[in-house]
């Protein structure tokens, strides 16, 4: 088959040049018509015109102009289009130029101009636009795929948001399984949120952080005098909860003495405080999440199969974040305006291979993870596109040491061997040897830096120059 090099033509990007000496023009014809559509206008007036009827990537503006000065052609422009212009100017007008910047120009040239400044210059600038158009369709995008403070494109996180729709008119209990970080409570509130409880109390109980001998009080509540401590009448989170819905994180975590009486109280609907025989009714909506197997526990004898069954009326799964990956750009723009405004900074976007790094990502801490890793680099960053080599080095490394380069006939222990020694090597050389340097970039000390050195025989490659004069001073 032929192919159609009509169709296949790449599209040039479109400059207008506005500049009152036409052979200036014609000499930046002569530079840029291989890689550029080129519109050209002596007057401001009349590029205004052509703004307004082409589509225009980048615009070249001379700051002396004869019926509108540059300045008021720029800020023209900017009062009918977001595109970036670059200003060529004249030494004796320079401070005009900067002038210029301050009102939006994307850089200034000065005449006579390097030719490879000013191509440099117009391809940075090209790249901004791109770059701002980007961004500005991702924004859009975003509002799409917001539900319910859950952000997603994936199709697992549609069948999530269509699931919890569905189920909008549903009182059941609910079990939501996914690892740490993946926004286990986010469903549960989703859930909440969307159902006929919306508007009565959502609670949460960490059931992995309470004290094992507080567990039951905390849920249940107690009476003045129940126990030492008691020293006045509580109520639990279950009797706090009523006609709403109560959240139980890490609800494998319970122990199974405990479990028995928040079966009782989802088959029964009543509860008794700690140290009080009166029975307490109760119309509260359980929703647990775990990030272990319980089935695993049940057959382990750690987790009773009557609850399991009884909490597993509604299952939702929420899958890891490696799994999503066409969800990692929405999230880092979430988050990156997020702490934009929580920091009031003004980063405009990620780079394209840094957002390439953390696309490979495994992200073994899910989106919480994800979310520490933007709000550091907002808190960090001072430029206006947060690149590369602001990423933390693990995040790096990830993309560079890959499983697939290994030889899978070794056994395990070689093969992590060689890991680790591609990996400390990595981690050298972003140092430049430093071995203090290394070791704070690994979180460990630097006397185990020396010895991994020492096992694996890492040294810096020493230029074969520098090492013939040494030796040569030897002498």
């Amino acid at each position: 088959m032929k192919r159609n090099d009509k169709n296949n033509k790449e599209i040039k990007p479109t400059i207008l040049i506005i500049d009152d000496e036409i052979n200036m023009i014609e000499s930046y014809k002569v530079l840029l018509e291989d890689k550029y559509n080129i519109l050209a206008s002596n007057s401001g007036a009349e590029a205004l015109k052509i703004l307004k009827k082409e589509a225009v990537n980048l615009v070249l503006l001379d700051v002396l102009m004869p019926d509108m000065d540059g300045l008021e052609v720029l800020k023209k422009i900017k009062e009918i289009s977001g595109i970036e212009i670059i200003m060529i100017t004249a030494v004796r007008t320079i401070r005009t130029a900067i002038q210029a910047m301050k009102m939006g120009a994307y850089d200034y040239i000065s005449k006579p101009f390097d030719i490879d400044d000013l191509l440099a210059t117009i391809k940075k600038a090209l790249e901004k636009q791109s770059f701002t158009k980007e961004i500005i369709y991702l924004k859009a995008e975003l509002k799409n795929y917001i539900y319910e403070n859950m952000i997603g494109k994936s199709q697992e996180m549609i069948n999530l948001f269509n699931m919890i729709s569905e189920l909008k008119d549903n009182n059941s209990t609910a079990l939501i399984t996914g690892e740490s970080g993946t926004g286990k409570e986010l469903v549960a509130r989703a859930i909440h949120n969307s159902g006929p409880r919306k508007d009565k109390p959502f609670i949460t109980v960490d059931c992995a952080s309470i004290p094992e001998n507080l567990v039951e009080s905390e849920l249940f509540g107690h009476e003045k005098g129940a126990f030492t401590d008691a020293i006045a009448q509580k109520m639990g989170k279950v009797e706090l909860a009523h006609n709403g819905t109560l959240f139980l994180d890490e609800i494998g975590n319970l122990k199974l003495d405990v479990q028995s009486k928040l079966l009782r109280m989802l088959e029964e609907r009543e509860i008794n405080r700690i140290g009080d025989n009166k029975t307490i009714k109760i119309n509260t909506r359980i929703i647990a999440a775990t990030n272990v197997n319980l089935k695993k526990l049940v057959r382990e004898g750690h987790f009773r199969q009557d609850l399991f069954y009884r909490l597993n009326v509604i299952p939702f799964y929420l899958p890891p974040l490696r799994d999503r990956k066409e969800d990692i750009s929405l999230l880092m723009d979430y988050f990156l305006n997020y702490y934009n405004n929580r920091f009031k900074k003004q980063i405009k976007g990620i780079s394209h291979e840094a957002i390439s790094c953390l696309t490979d990502y495994k992200w073994p801490g899910n989106v919480r993870e994800l979310r520490n890793v933007v709000e550091r680099l907002v808190a960090l960053s001072k430029e206006e596109v947060i690149t590369h080599k602001r990423l933390p080095v693990d995040i790096l490394l990830a993309k560079e040491l890959r499983i697939d380069n290994y030889d899978d006939t070794i056994s395990f222990r070689a093969a992590r061997a060689e890991f680790e020694k591609q990996f400390i090597l990595k981690v050298l050389e972003r140092a430049n040897w430093n071995q203090v340097k290394a070791a704070k970039l690994l979180g460990i000390h630097r006397n185990a830096i020396i010895f991994k050195m020492a096992k694996y025989n890492l040294r810096p490659i020493i230029n074969a120059a520098k090492l013939a004069r040494k030796e040569q001073i030897s002498k």
